[in-house]
């Protein structure tokens, strides 16, 4: 029945009469009945049920005695009420066996709460962000997030701007040449989170007010932990204010210095992890690239030194000196 208040453009609120829907019910009581064009005035007389249609006459409504009308509307209520208290018992009984039983083996620390699957994750994501007051700390390795993901981070970090929250995030170098961030970047605006850059980062981190961390529980991030512990997330405050404090803010472009002989700065940043030992696919995960962009750059690192193979490669890079050479500036 609601639809008559879309029609008249007189809006009304769920179980809910409005002034002239009571006085009209009240005439209605009184004089046994009440014209249906005068109701169609109050359609939230049709949403609670307190007129029925006069059986010898179209044009006319009768009242529903309001302790009829009460009861019809409460008992769906009710029931649901009912339904759930059933439901609670259920589970009460199913888990009751299982309280007495002390834990086995090495329980999950206080603090500590272990969160399996996406869903599981973005929802506590968004529980303790919604309440976060003061700051939103987070570390977003990789190239950039995709599309989606950004939009869900957008949706999440809105009102906080709009509370005045402050947000600080840092990414990788790559990060800067990815499509969806800038876009993220440019709704957000610079005075919406502040951004700093660094070659290498450690994995997702997210801190909130310092008093809640998330950070990976596995590869495929299927797993998450939820950090209370303040010993734990005083530290992880720690460690993201040391590559805060070496990063380069969003604004300032980086500067690799010049090539040297033909070898760009992420060249010699991909010969450095090379040299180290690293295989193509801890490099790209380090420098936030996809492992075939990786492995062109090494490609192309190798002709420019002349290399044959991956085992003359490395010697070659020792040799020429490249390494000696400074890495991106940063600030700080």
């Amino acid at each position: 029945m609601t639809s008559h208040g879309g029609e008249l453009g007189h809006p009304h609120s769920d179980g809910k009469l409005c002034e002239a829907g009571k006085s009209l019910y009240i005439t209605a009581l009184r004089s046994g009945r009440l014209s249906r064009l005068e109701a169609e005035t109050a359609p939230c007389l049709f949403d609670l049920a307190l007129l029925d249609p006069d059986p010898y006459d179209a044009q006319w409504l009768r009242p529903v005695a309001p302790t009829t009308a009460l009861a019809q509307l409460i008992h769906p209520i009710e029931r649901e009420i009912q339904d759930r208290r059933r439901r609670a018992v259920a589970l009460t009984d199913a888990l009751e066996p299982f309280m007495s039983i002390s834990a086995q083996g090495s329980p999950v620390p206080d603090g500590i709460t272990v969160l399996e699957g996406l869903n599981r994750i973005n929802a506590s994501l968004d529980q303790v962000t919604a309440d976060c007051t003061e700051e939103l700390l987070t570390v977003q390795p990789g190239s950039g997030r995709q599309p989606h993901s950004l939009e869900k981070a957008l949706h999440r970090v809105q009102p906080l701007i709009e509370r005045g929250v402050r947000m600080r995030t840092l990414y990788q170098h790559t990060a800067r040449h990815h499509p969806a961030t800038l876009s993220y970047m440019e709704k957000v605006g610079p005075s919406g989170v502040e951004v700093r850059t660094l070659e290498e980062i450690i994995d997702r981190l997210i801190i909130v007010d310092r008093k809640v961390a998330f950070i990976p529980a596995s590869s495929d991030r299927l797993f998450a932990l939820e950090l209370r512990h303040k010993g734990i997330v005083d530290y992880l405050v720690g460690v993201f204010e040391q590559f805060w404090l070496h990063g380069l803010p969003w604004d300032e472009p980086i500067s690799y210095g010049p090539d040297l002989n033909g070898v760009t700065g992420v060249q010699r940043s991909i010969a450095k992890l090379l040299v180290e030992g690293h295989v193509d696919e801890a490099i790209a995960r380090r420098l936030g690239m996809n492992v075939r962009t990786c492995r062109a750059h090494i490609a192309k690192l190798g002709s420019s030194l002349g290399s044959g193979s991956r085992t003359q490669l490395g010697y070659l890079i020792a040799q020429s000196g490249i390494l000696e050479h400074g890495t991106p500036t940063t600030a700080g």
